[in-house]
């Protein structure tokens, strides 16, 4: 048989909360996108180890101000959190919650390439697990510290009135994180309860199961894992399970690894008297291997470079994997594949580089990687600023500003907190640390980015006679719970006294 080994982390990029199914030969996994649109992004993988895109579920969700970026309103931090994909009678369903619409969403689709059907589920569920059981009633587990077991009605619109709706695991003590981050399941006839929490004597996060042998019966369990791979600390939990062709069961997890984000995790999963056993001795084993259904498949990357000339037939005309920081304004981006560059042109001003539209964001890699793009600023307008930035709340950007009429080469970083303690996101002042005067209008810059051990840290640089300059000091990178996501590479305009003026990117290289 070809099997495959599975790498450390099993990917190297920010997709946390992970949900995992088979179907036939194939594996499906979704990701907790927030706030980035399109969104609630699902792959693909033949064997568990190298995956693709295989699409988005929304290319906009509501369409809010705030989603949208008007004024100073955004949902950074919010968004779709924690999916539930499940397939049943050939249907492919997602739930989940939006922390920013407090709305419970349902989408299905019955083939990945064609639109998913959106509609809602009357409730907020938070981290819900959805679950078809063999009596072909319908339930959603969910809940932080509580988790609830709640029947919903056949078409899944709402709880079913009379139906089961009761805790059935509950951790209230817990002075760090109670349970969350449910996935439930019906194996052999037992139901199992997959949950994440806290050690209480100390933040680490750790892998809990509960069981019970019927709905009426009470659930029983203990941790299953408890692990940080050798990392800081850094506990490896919360995800689905997922059973091979061959009978071969594993879980995908992650593990918060620093400014990058949270990386899956593959785990093996076996049984002891109807249990499962996570690892060895609730320990990561150091070589997994898996088996692959299709050995000599070539995956597409889930990150690289764009010369902006080819578009994949993704939501946007982009490639798929590039997203917006929200949903993008229409009027305010345009791609030339003739000349290859993206455009950005200002349809707001803006105090704020994290409130301007039409972002361009990818997920940074672990352990190291650098980017390079190519930045016409030529018809920019005064008070306008495009540049090549760190997108998290503690941002940074290099760039080119023009004010008086006059271009000047700047360096600016936002360093997370203000004399009196945390500030809103639109009331953020960053500090420009370099400003230079310019002869020209067009600059390329690169953006270097090390990760390893937890240094996250990021250098700047511009390309001045061929040679790339660095431009100002090292800056620390951070994971902040305000955006709750790992730090991306974003391409940006700012505009801050008219709009209208436009930016064009050319030639984005992805160096890993």
């Amino acid at each position: 048989m070809n099997k495959v080994e599975a790498p450390y982390p099993l990917l190297p990029l920010d997709y946390p909360d992970p949900d995992v199914i088979r179907v036939d030969d194939t594996y499906y996994l979704v990701s907790t996108t927030m706030h980035f649109m399109p969104g609630c992004e699902i792959l693909k993988s033949y064997d568990l180890v190298n995956w693709e895109h295989a699409c988005y579920v929304y290319d906009r969700l509501d369409s809010t101000p705030a989603q949208c970026l008007e004024g100073d309103l955004n949902i950074y931090g919010k968004g779709m959190w924690a999916a539930s994909l499940r397939h049943h009678k050939g249907s492919f369903y997602v739930v989940f919650a939006a922390n920013d619409t407090r709305k419970t969403y349902l989408y299905t689709t019955s083939d990945l390439s064609k639109p998913w059907k959106k509609q809602f589920i009357e409730g907020f569920y938070h981290d819900a697990s959805l679950f078809f059981d063999d009596d072909e009633r319908i339930y959603l587990v969910y809940g932080n510290t509580q988790i609830w077991l709640t029947e919903l009605k056949s078409d899944l619109t709402a709880p079913k009135d009379g139906g089961i709706h009761k805790v059935i695991v509950s951790e209230e003590d817990n002075p760090n994180l109670g349970y969350e981050g449910s996935h439930f399941y019906k194996i052999n006839n037992q139901y199992y309860l997959f949950l994440i929490h806290s050690l209480p004597t100390e933040w680490k996060r750790v892998q809990v199961c509960y069981t019970a042998t019927s709905l009426d019966d009470p659930f029983v369990g203990k941790e299953v894992l408890n692990d940080d791979r050798g990392y800081f600390n850094q506990g490896i939990a919360q995800g689905g399970i997922v059973d091979s062709t061959v009978g071969d069961w594993y879980a995908v997890l992650f593990q918060d690894m620093g400014a990058v984000g949270r990386l899956p995790v593959l785990v093996p999963v076996s049984w002891e008297e109807e249990f499962p056993v996570f690892g060895k001795g609730n320990k990561v084993p150091k070589r997994i291997e898996v088996l692959a259904n299709k050995p000599e498949y070539k995956y597409a990357p889930l990150y690289g470079s764009d010369d902006f000339r080819l578009s994949a037939g993704t939501p946007y005309g982009l490639k798929s994997f590039w997203q917006f920081n929200h949903e993008p304004n229409i009027d305010g981006f345009s791609i030339n594949p003739e000349k290859g560059y993206y455009e950005i042109i200002n349809q707001k001003t803006s105090k704020e580089m994290t409130q301007s539209q039409n972002m361009l964001t990818q997920r940074m890699t672990y352990p190291t990687c650098a980017a390079e793009v190519t930045i016409d600023a030529s018809k920019l307008k005064n008070g306008d600023t495009a540049g090549f930035a760190v997108l998290q709340y503690r941002y940074a950007f290099i760039g080119i500003k023009r004010e008086n009429d006059q271009y000047r080469l700047i360096l600016t970083s936002y360093s997370g907190k203000s004399d009196k303690g945390k500030v809103k996101q639109s009331e953020k002042n960053a500090t420009v640390l370099i400003e230079l005067p310019l002869d020209r209008t067009t600059i390329t810059f690169k953006i270097e980015v090390d990760f390893r051990d937890l240094s996250d840290k990021v250098q700047f640089y511009y390309k001045d006679m061929n040679e790339y300059i660095q431009l100002g000091p090292d800056i620390k990178l951070f994971f902040d719970l305000e955006h709750f996501v790992g730090n991306r590479f974003a391409l940006f305009s700012m505009a801050t006294e008219s709009i209208e003026g436009r930016a064009r990117f050319f030639n984005f290289n992805y160096f890993k």
